[in-house]
Order: structure tokens, then C-alpha cells, then sequence
């Protein structure tokens, strides 16, 4: 199939309804960059720079490791998910469409359903966080009312992801880059408390804490950098317009936290600088885009499974079951488990996806998306090998997993110290495995 150009005048091309249809390739390099920036921003960041400062298990980083910590964690984890993306660029296809050339069509539906349902969950924290951000401001706006104006301003974003991104790009990324640093500028006015007991034996945890946030893009990158004219500039868009903005976010949070104390409160924080409310209002509103990507990616994932199914309709029904859990459900206080969780399960897939497209398959022109693409069950095992790497280096907080990974620790004579980078790690033996697998396909007759 060819790409063909647009009149001058006109409309701007939508993403399109079916799995079965080409994608435009209209995004810019300032569109992309613009996307993935504000998507670097979010009240999750501000709040989560708390595990960052003190990392579990581990004494309170200064702030200069702290804030190397979120460099590293940032750059590398989004050059983990732009090497994802980028395949969606070359290809065309969508996040999870891409895994039909790793694991073929069938196997590919494995990775779907479980990123539909860990999305499903990111879709309802972020209406969740916007509620607690609203209640922050205001403390007297109803919570369903909260959730359904978000829900359905979500799905209808989703409805129309192209020009949601335009939007972005000329209307939105100014006004939270201005309200950045006006708190940074207001919040730096006072000083930062001294801390006492720090270390940088948590460096390496703290990495990978920053380091989750952004790889759990990953499974959906593919699904806006598909549209980019550019591999490269989308590349290049996505690492350079997230890091940046991830790690202000994360500065300010540590910042905040420091300044509010052990028993404070972030966002109080920010909302207790002269005229708070106004900046911290834009940044309530701007969580909206993360919803938003959620339930688009949401509906890109169940298209994988259904490709001749309208997005529109598919987008709909997850912006309503969204909603409707997010009425339900209140307490997501172990979220940052949930992220360790699912850099153990992401990291290594981009190291897979990367190695066998790049090295392997893609670079001989056998990355086969068709519908009948045949399965390929090898390609879990390099898959599986980094995930239980991350997981002997970094088992996680929830006690009755962290406990398994602890006797296999005994088992295998391993316990993690300063040095145990489980992202890292992970990424290097998943790639490993998978040059392994490369080399012994190329020596298969023909």
C-alpha cells in the first residue's frame, strides 16, 4: 500500500476506523514532541517522586542522586518505548498488531488481552487522580459528577485521537509549561528543609522506580507514533518531549515533598503558592490526556483481537466501562506496586521486540502482520528469561510475590545490593536470549 498526500485544503486525516485500513502519516515532529511532553506531565509524577526520594526498603536519597536517579530511570525507560514505537512507524501498525510479527497472530492475542486489562486499570487511576486533584482545589464537588464529566470527556478524545494531538500541540503544551514553572519559580522562593540520613544505596531502585512510569508507555506507543512521518523524528520526538517534562515533574515533586514533610501532602503543597489553584487547575485538566490514551489504546489493543470493528465503537464502550469502575472504585493506594509490576513485564518485551525486528526478522524483511502471520512461541522464552531477572533483582512490595521471588533468591545464591539494576538487567538478558534465538533462526535452512 502507498501514502498518499492530502490536498492542501483538505481536512486533517483521523486516525482510521478499522485495523484493515492504512494509517495516515500526518504527525509532525513538534506534534509528536508536543504529545509525549504532556504526557511527561502528570499528578502521578508529582506524587510518585516520594518512592524516587525514598526508595522502598532503602534510606532517603539526597537530592543530587534523586535527581540523577529520575534522569537515568526517565531517558532509559523512554528509549525503551520509543525503540517500540519506532517499529509502529516503519510498519504502520499499531502497538499490539506490531507483536503479530514477534509472536504471530495468535500468540500476539496474549500480550492484548493482558494489556487491555492493564490499561482498563491506568484508565480508572487516571480518573481517580483527577477526582483527588479536583477535591484538592475545591473539597466540595461530588465525586460521580467528577468522574462522569472526565469519563466522557476521555472517551470523546479517544473518538478523535489526530486532532486531540493537534490540540495539544497549539493549544495545550504552553499553558502547562507555563504553569511548571510557575511552581517551580514559587516553590523555590522558600528553602529546602536539610536531610539527614541520606544515601545512595537506593540509587538503583530509585531508577527503576522512575524508570516504570515511563516504560508503561510502551505498550501503547505504537498505537500515535504509527501516524509520524518520520521514524526517526518520531524516535526522537518521544524521548526528548517526555524525559523532559517527566523529569520536572518529578523535581517538583521532590521539591514539594520536602517542603511539605514526612506528614505533607504534595499537592497542598503546590496549591499553598500564591495563586495555586489557577496553575494547579490547568494540570488537573491536562490529566485528562492520559485517560485519553488509555482508552484509545485500550480500543487499538481489542481491535488486534477484532480488526474489522469500528475504533469509534470500541472506544465508546471502554470510555464507559472506564467510568463506570472509576464510580465503584476508590482506593488505589498500592498503585506503585502495580508499576513495578509492569516494568518487569515491559522492559524485557522492548528488549524482544527490539533485538528480533532491528536484528532479526524485521531486518530481513520477515516481519509477517497478516492476519495468518504463523505463531512463533519461541519468542516468549527470551521474553520470560528477563522478566524472572527483574524479578529476582527487584521482587517488588507485595508480600505474598515478594516472598516466592525471596526463596529463589535463597535457591540461586542472589541477593540484590546497590548494584542490582532490575530494569537494566532485565533489558540485557531479554536482549541476550533474544540474539541467541536470531542467530540459531539464520542457521535453519531456507
Amino acid at each position: 500500500m502507498t501514502t498518499t498526500t492530502p490536498p492542501a485544503n483538505a481536512a486533517p486525516a483521523e486516525a482510521p476506523l478499522r485495523l484493515t485500513t492504512e494509517a495516515p502519516r500526518t504527525l509532525t515532529f513538534s506534534d509528536q514532541a508536543a504529545f509525549w511532553a504532556n504526557l511527561g506531565v502528570s499528578l502521578i509524577g508529582f506524587s510518585s517522586a516520594a518512592v524516587v526520594l525514598v526508595p522502598i526498603g532503602y534510606s532517603p536519597l539526597p537530592i543530587p542522586a534523586s535527581l540523577l536517579a529520575i534522569a537515568v530511570g526517565t531517558v532509559a525507560g523512554m528509549m525503551m518505548t520509543a525503540l517500540a514505537g519506532v517499529v509502529g512507524t516503519r510498519t504502520g501498525a499499531p502497538a499490539m498488531a506490531v507483536l503479530r510479527g514477534l509472536f504471530g497472530t495468535r500468540l500476539s492475542f496474549l500480550p492484548s488481552v493482558a494489556n487491555i486489562f492493564q490499561l482498563i486499570g491506568w484508565g480508572v487511576y487516571e480518573l481517580t487522580v483527577i477526582v483527588q486533584g479536583v477535591d484538592a482545589m475545591t473539597g466540595r464537588i461530588p465525586r460521580p459528577l467528577v468522574v462522569v464529566a472526565a469519563g466522557a470527556l476521555c472517551t470523546a478524545m479517544a473518538i478523535w485521537p489526530l486532532s486531540i494531538l493537534r490540540i495539544l500541540r497549539k493549544y495545550v503544551t504552553a499553558a502547562v509549561g507555563v504553569s511548571m514553572l510557575y511552581f517551580t519559580v514559587q516553590l523555590l522562593r522558600n528553602p529546602i528543609p536539610h536531610q539527614t540520613g541520606t544515601s545512595w544505596s537506593g540509587f538503583f531502585p530509585a531508577v527503576d522506580a522512575a524508570l516504570a512510569l515511563s516504560v508503561s508507555f510502551l505498550p501503547m506507543a505504537a498505537d500515535y507514533m504509527r501516524h509520524a512521518r518520520d521514524a526517526r523524528q518520531a524516535g526522537g520526538a518521544a524521548v526528548l518531549g517526555y524525559s523532559i517534562t517527566q523529569f520536572w515533574c518529578y523535581a517538583i515533586g521532590i521539591v514539594a515533598l520536602l517542603q511539605a514533610g514526612p506528614d505533607g501532602d504534595v499537592f497542598h503543597t503546590m496549591l499553598g503558592v500564591s495563586a495555586g489553584w489557577v496553575f494547579f487547575l490547568v494540570l488537573v485538566l491536562r490529566e485528562s490526556d492520559q485517560s485519553f490514551a488509555n482508552v484509545y489504546s485500550t480500543a487499538m489493543s481489542v481491535q488486534n483481537l477484532l480488526p474489522r470493528v469500528d475504533r469509534r465503537v470500541l472506544a465508546g464502550a471502554v470510555g464507559a466501562l472506564v467510568t463506570v469502575i472509576a464510580l465503584f472504585v476508590h482506593d488505589l493506594g498500592g498503585f506503585s506496586n502495580f508499576l513495578g509490576l509492569i516494568g518487569s513485564v515491559f522492559v524485557p518485551l522492548a528488549a524482544v521486540v527490539g533485538v528480533d525486528y532491528f536484528l532479526g526478522r524485521g531486518r530481513e524483511g520477515r516481519w509477517d502482520l497478516s492476519e495468518r502471520s504463523p505463531a512463533r512461541p519461541a519468542m516468549l522464552l527470551p521474553w520470560a528469561v528477563g522478566f524472572v531477572v527483574y524479578q529476582v533483582l527487584n521482587p517488588g512490595s507485595v508480600s505474598w510475590w515478594a516472598r516466592i521471588w525471596t526463596h529463589v533468591q535463597d535457591w540461586i545464591g542472589v541477593h540484590p545490593g546497590w548494584w542490582a539494576s532490575a530494569s537494566l538487567y532485565s533489558f540485557a538478558a531479554a536482549a541476550l536470549a533474544t540474539w541467541a534465538l536470531v542467530l540459531l533462526d539464520r542457521r535453519r535452512p531456507a
